[in-house]
């Protein structure tokens, strides 16, 4: 945690809240270091031990109210423990989608639903992974072709989708199907339905994408055969959940930025470290300007993402739209991590491309939240319409 934050704790209770976070998370990241999550990513496992460590000590339960077996919380907590674990140099993709998956079921699930689907969870004993995104639909997910048609008391799954993370160790995926064309609605939000899926169903079948971002949770192209779904898969009302998938990314926007930040603050303190001990002409190359510079804008863009970010997380909580808020932090996050990146990758030099040093290492995972969970353009395109009134762009 940021120095600033830790002195003024104890009198803000949104930093109370945040520190109370980080520090249960400090215990998980000397407990399972950076090198942990790089001997997992080499021999391309989950990593298992940190993710029951982190249920075991009720860290996977925050945002879930403590009647459904939780930790309780809001998105606060659950945000703080995203950074936390990148600050530790060991984030996770799989508390983004856990995150986002249970925010539906929670709001709009049944007790059932909510015990079988979201209460396991807390623990790490059930994983749940998130699907929308198809080959051909890409960010217009209104178009998705993936459908859902009702038969007896259930549901057949058709279709296939793409960029799913951690599919091969979930045990659950929140899928957004479609359960009506879209040429027999009136306007495209209707006719999609939210379906939690066993993912040992009969019909699905997973492809490894070949995709060179180096974090423990792979990514895989998901297609669905004629997949019997029972009636309870159902989340929420059927044709209506649009604005439930909407709930949810909400949230999802913000634990990206979450990771984004934490994942800039790690690497800008390699940057620093590794600039106050190299010394080609007798002194610490960070005494620089032409360096120093590079470094403080990154930090200075860093802090101002944070700050949007868990203003966002704060408005969630509070029952408030956030959804301009969580694509402002997404998106300045994403940045923010980026120009850290990049001072770093500059602040090393050639040794930033040696794979010992982990810094190169970092940078597809980084340069990736500026393209998922979605493509800063399209942040852009939402506060221009939304934000600004302007003329839809797309």
């Amino acid at each position: 945690m940021p120095a600033s934050t830790q002195e003024s704790a104890n009198s803000d209770p949104l930093n109370a809240r945040i520190a109370t976070v980080h520090e249960a998370t400090r215990a998980i990241s000397r407990q399972f270091p950076r090198s942990y999550i790089l001997d997992c990513i080499k021999a391309d496992r989950f990593p298992e031990e940190m993710w029951r460590a982190m249920g075991k000590q009720g860290l996977l339960g925050l945002s879930v109210p403590e009647e459904h077996g939780g930790s309780g919380g809001g998105v606060v907590e659950i945000v703080a423990l995203g950074e936390a674990l990148a600050l530790g140099g060991v984030p996770t993709l799989f508390l983004v989608v856990t995150g986002l998956s249970r925010v539906p079921i929670i709001r709009h699930g049944t007790a059932q639903q909510i015990a079988r689907f979201v209460t396991p969870t807390c623990d790490g004993s059930v994983k749940i992974c998130f699907a929308i995104t198809e080959p051909d639909a890409g960010t217009n997910s209104f178009n998705m072709s993936t459908f859902a048609r009702p038969e007896g008391d259930g549901w057949i799954l058709n279709g296939q989708k793409v960029f799913i993370s951690g599919a091969r160790d979930a045990d659950y995926m929140l899928v957004i199907a479609r359960t009506r064309k879209v040429s027999e609605v009136r306007h495209r939000t209707d006719g999609m339905s939210l379906f939690v899926v066993d993912m040992k169903s009969p019909g699905i079948r997973l492809d490894l994408l070949n995709i060179q971002v180096e974090t423990a949770e792979r990514q895989y192209q998901v297609f669905f055969d004629d997949v019997r779904l029972p009636a309870d898969s159902l989340i929420g009302e059927a044709d209506k959940g649009a604005r439930l998938m909407f709930e949810g990314l909400n949230s999802e926007r913000l634990l990206a930025a979450s990771a984004a930040i934490g994942l800039a603050d790690f690497v800008l303190k390699k940057a620093v470290s590794y600039a106050l001990d190299r010394k080609p002409f007798g002194k610490p190359i960070g005494s620089y300007q032409a360096l120093q510079h590079r470094l403080a804008l990154a930090k200075a863009e860093l802090e101002a993402a944070r700050l949007m970010t868990y203003s966002a997380a704060e408005r969630f909580d509070a029952g408030e739209d956030a959804g301009a808020h969580a694509n402002m932090a997404k998106l300045l996050a994403s940045r923010a991590a980026a120009a850290a990146m990049d001072a770093a990758i500059q602040t090393h030099g050639g040794y930033a491309f040696d794979r010992d040093y982990d810094i190169i290492t970092l940078w597809p995972m980084i340069r990736l939240m500026e393209i998922a969970p979605i493509n800063n353009e399209m942040l852009l395109n939402y506060i221009g319409e939304h934000v600004l009134g302007l003329p839809k762009s797309y």
